[in-house]
């Protein structure tokens, strides 16, 4: 699993996300509730029935998300640092940014070049 791949090959790794709510003694103003999570996989975001987020803090963690899915070096701050606050200075929220694990995606099953598409890897046999 390195960052680099072949000549003939187009797959490139992804890691799972799993970005959850901690509070850690602070005090929210925004509903932060201790616990709450989604999980981001590939470019989707599974939110378990009855987990919720306020979009505010959905924004400011967005930007964030598929830098912290690729392979950073490990003194990189992308990789050491796990959490990102609620954009409220006031609130004491925080997300919880850990990688659960790695999956592998093709560029041609997720391109929208025309001329380098196959079947989107949603579409793909077992996903």
């Amino acid at each position: 699993m390195t960052g680099t791949a072949d000549a003939g090959d187009d797959g490139f790794w992804l890691y799972d996300l799993r970005v959850e709510t901690v509070l850690d003694g602070r005090q929210p103003v925004c509903r932060h509730i201790e616990g709450e999570f989604f999980t981001v996989e590939g470019e989707q975001l599974v939110f378990a029935e009855g987990q919720r987020i306020s979009m505010y803090a959905l924004a400011a963690l967005l930007p964030l998300l598929p830098a912290k899915q690729r392979d950073t070096d490990r003194n990189d701050w992308m990789t050491s640092d796990a959490e990102i606050a609620c954009p409220d200075p006031h609130c004491g929220g925080r997300f919880k940014v850990t990688r659960i694990g790695k999956r592998r995606f093709s560029h041609a099953g997720t391109t929208g070049l025309p001329d380098k598409r196959t079947t989107p890897y949603w579409q793909e046999e077992g996903q």
